[in-house]
């Protein structure tokens, strides 16, 4: 796979209570991806950044709300995330900026 297009999948760890209990409990970080981003190349991208394995990768598309905007009806953009299950010993920190 193109090396520079792996650096653009990947857009922002997904830092919420539900990714953390997540990661406690399934050993699985969570991550923003390009819209257009494959199980593939999201697996590959991890691996590549931040250097650890991947034992799987599932991917759900998050429609975004509805919102009001005085009397306008708007719509926040819809997005892409990505549940990766890291082999296990393996963790991703992100307070120190890299894998552990």
């Amino acid at each position: 796979m193109n090396q520079q297009r792996l650096m653009q999948v990947l857009l922002a760890p997904q830092i919420s209570e539900k990714a953390t209990h997540v990661a406690d409990k399934h050993e699985q970080v969570i991550f923003r991806v390009a819209p257009d981003a494959t199980k593939l190349e999201v697996k590959a991208a991890v691996e590549l950044l931040f250097k650890v394995g991947v034992e799987s990768v599932q991917v759900a598309n998050v429609k975004g709300k509805k919102k009001r905007f005085g009397r306008n009806m708007g719509c926040r953009k819809s997005w892409k995330k990505a549940y990766v299950c890291l082999k296990p010993g393996q963790e991703i920190n992100f307070v120190d900026g890299g894998a552990v």
